[in-house]
C-alpha cells in the first residue's frame, strides 16, 4: 500500500515540490577564503590578478583570494601568525624574520633592490661619510632599512651613534627630505621613486651598492606562507607560486601594460612606477627560487644588526618556485 501511495501523480508532484524547497533554502558552501598578505607596492601578484591568473585559481580551487593590505611588514607578520594570513608577501627582512620565527616558510624571492638613501635633489651631500652629524629619517629599528643604514655607515667608517635618527613611517620619508625637515632618509619602493619622480630628491646610495647579494642586486621582497596552508594546500600554494612567477615573466616582457596594471591596482601615478623601472630602483628576475647561498649571509645581515637572534634560521622551499619556473620554459 505503501509502494502504491508514492507512486500516486499527486504525491511525487508534492514531494519534488516540497525538496526544490527545501534545496532552495539551503545554502550552499561558501568558497573557501585565502587571506594573501600585501602591500602597496609593485608586487608581482598585483599582475596576476589583473592579467587574470588569480580567477584562474579560484575556480580551480574553488576558494577566494582576498588581499589584505599593509603598509610594512610588521603587522602583516602579526596577521600571519594570529593565524590571520595564510601566504604574504613583503620586503625581504620581514619575509626572513616571519620565516626564522614563525610557523612559516619563505617560498619565491619577488623583487630586487627596491631600498635606497635619498636627500634633497639641491644636497650638497656626496658620499655617506658626509653624513655624520646629519639628521635621518629611517622607518624603525625592526625594518630591513635600519640595517641597511648602518652597514651604509659602517662602510663609511662610521655609527649610528654618528648621526641623528628620526624615527618615522616609510611612506612619509620622502615628504621629510622633500621639506628638508631630515638631511636625508633611508626607505623603499615606491616611495622612493616618488620622491625622485617629483623632482624634490636624488639617490645617494642605492641597496645595491650596499648589500649586493644576488645577481649584483640587494634581495627587496619575498612571499612566504603559513606551514599549516603549505602542508594542507600544496597544489594551491604552488597555482600561486606559478602565477607569481608568470606574472613576473609578464612584467618583464610587457613593462608599459604592467605599468598601466600596478598604477589601477595601487593607485600610485604611472610615471612613478615607469620611473621605478626604467631607474631599477624596483628590478624583477626570474631567478627567484630561494637558496642558502642567498639566505645564509642575508640571515648573518640581520644576525649582525640583532634584527634576529643568533638562534633564528629561517625555513624556506625552492621547490615551488622551480617547479613555477617549468611553466614558463
Amino acid at each position: 500500500m505503501f509502494s502504491t501511495f508514492i507512486k500516486s501523480p499527486m504525491v511525487t508532484r508534492v514531494f519534488f515540490v516540497v525538496a526544490a524547497i527545501l534545496t532552495m533554502n539551503t545554502p550552499l558552501q561558501a568558497a573557501e577564503t585565502i587571506n594573501f598578505g600585501t602591500q602597496p607596492a609593485t608586487q608581482p601578484i598585483y599582475i596576476a590578478r589583473s592579467i587574470g591568473l588569480l580567477d584562474e585559481i579560484e575556480k580551480k580551487h574553488d576558494v577566494k583570494i582576498e588581499f589584505k593590505v599593509f603598509s610594512y611588514g610588521a603587522p602583516e607578520n602579526q596577521a600571519l601568525a594570529a593565524g590571520e594570513l595564510q601566504i604574504a608577501s613583503a620586503g625581504m627582512g620581514p619575509a626572513i624574520v616571519a620565516s626564522a620565527r614563525l610557523p612559516a616558510k619563505l617560498l619565491a624571492i619577488t623583487i630586487l633592490e627596491q631600498t635606497a638613501i635619498i636627500i634633497p635633489a639641491d644636497s650638497s651631500i656626496k658620499s655617506v661619510v658626509e653624513l655624520k652629524g646629519k639628521k635621518i629619517a629611517y622607518p624603525g629599528k625592526g625594518s630591513q632599512q635600519y640595517p641597511l643604514l648602518v652597514k651604509a655607515l659602517a662602510d663609511a667608517d662610521l655609527s649610528i651613534d654618528d648621526v641623528q635618527l628620526f624615527k618615522t613611517k616609510g611612506s612619509d620619508v620622502p615628504t621629510l627630505v622633500a621639506n628638508k625637515s631630515v638631511d636625508a632618509g633611508i626607505t623603499w619602493d615606491p616611495h622612493v621613486s616618488n620622491a625622485l619622480a617629483a623632482g624634490h630628491s636624488k639617490v645617494l646610495i642605492k641597496a645595491e651598492k650596499i648589500l649586493p647579494i644576488k645577481a649584483g642586486h640587494y634581495i627587496g621582497n619575498g612571499v612566504y606562507a603559513r606551514e599549516d596552508f603549505i602542508e594542507a594546500r600544496p597544489a594551491l600554494v604552488q597555482d600561486l607560486i606559478t602565477a607569481i612567477v608568470k606574472a613576473i615573466d609578464f612584467i618583464l616582457k610587457n613593462e608599459d601594460k604592467a605599468v598601466k596594471m600596478w598604477a589601477e591596482q595601487i593607485g600610485f601615478p604611472e610615471k612613478v612606477i615607469s620611473f621605478a623601472l626604467r631607474e631599477k630602483i624596483s628590478v624583477y628576475s626570474l631567478d627567484v627560487a630561494p637558496d642558502a647561498s642567498t639566505i645564509n649571509p642575508y640571515t648573518k645581515f640581520l644576525k649582525d644588526a640583532e634584527i634576529l637572534k643568533e638562534t633564528d634560521n629561517p625555513k624556506f622551499d625552492a621547490s615551488f618556485a622551480k617547479q613555477a619556473l617549468k611553466s614558463i620554459n
